[in-house]
């Protein structure tokens, strides 16, 4: 559809490329979180091996991605820290109790990079809350990829800047939201800003 291809393109256009070296990752703490539970010593070996087994797949992966240079996809990397750290709430469910369980996956959540996007919960609510048809959906869907797509390239530009990357996520975002508003209905996306009111930029962590 014409309307999806404009989207892309617009948001793609108001990305630059800056090359940055010395990238490096802050990871989760997950010493900190072993502070805040009781662990028994079987459970601390089990919870160790697993947390390292998954910090270095993740480092693994941005490694090859780093590896890329000025191509860099972040969004592939995102993807795949996100499948990573479904895995390891898999593994770890068999080590720890439903109590510390819950407790694990909220500190994990609170404590990793989210990709800069509406995640697939909030997607379906405005599907489903606004009532889009299936073109409408079409186009939110695209403008929200090609958000995350121009905000992680300019990931360079504003890298270690929260300001500026507040900037950046602010431009891109009100051009993520024209987008939309030309592809829905009035009544449609008065509902979709009703949704997603509360969305803001949050610091990179």
């Amino acid at each position: 559809m014409k309307s999806i291809k404009t989207v892309f393109l617009a948001l793609a256009l108001g990305a630059v490329l800056v090359a940055c070296s010395g990238d490096k990752k802050k990871g989760i703490d997950y010493a900190q979180f072993k502070t805040e539970i009781q662990l028994t010593p079987d459970q601390v070996k089990s919870f160790d091996e697993i947390t390292k087994k998954y910090q270095d797949l993740q480092e693994q992966n941005f490694q090859a991605a780093k590896a890329q240079g000025g191509n860099m996809d972040r969004v592939a990397l995102g993807i795949k820290n996100e499948e990573l750290r479904a895995q390891q709430s898999v593994e770890m469910a068999k080590v720890l109790d439903g109590p510390q369980m819950e407790k694990f996956n909220k500190f994990v959540d609170e404590n990793s990079r989210k990709r800069p996007r509406y995640d697939n919960a909030l997607l379906e609510r405005i599907k489903t809350e606004a009532q889009l048809s299936e073109e409408e959906f079409a186009v939110v869907n695209a403008a929200n990829d090609a958000f995350e797509k121009a905000f992680n390239d300019a990931h360079d530009v504003y890298h270690g800047n929260n300001d500026l990357a507040k900037e950046y996520w602010e431009k891109f975002d009100a051009q993520r939201k024209a987008a939309i508003q030309k592809a829905l209905t009035p009544e449609h996306y008065t509902q979709f800003e009703e949704i997603v009111k509360d969305i803001k930029f949050k610091g990179r962590k």
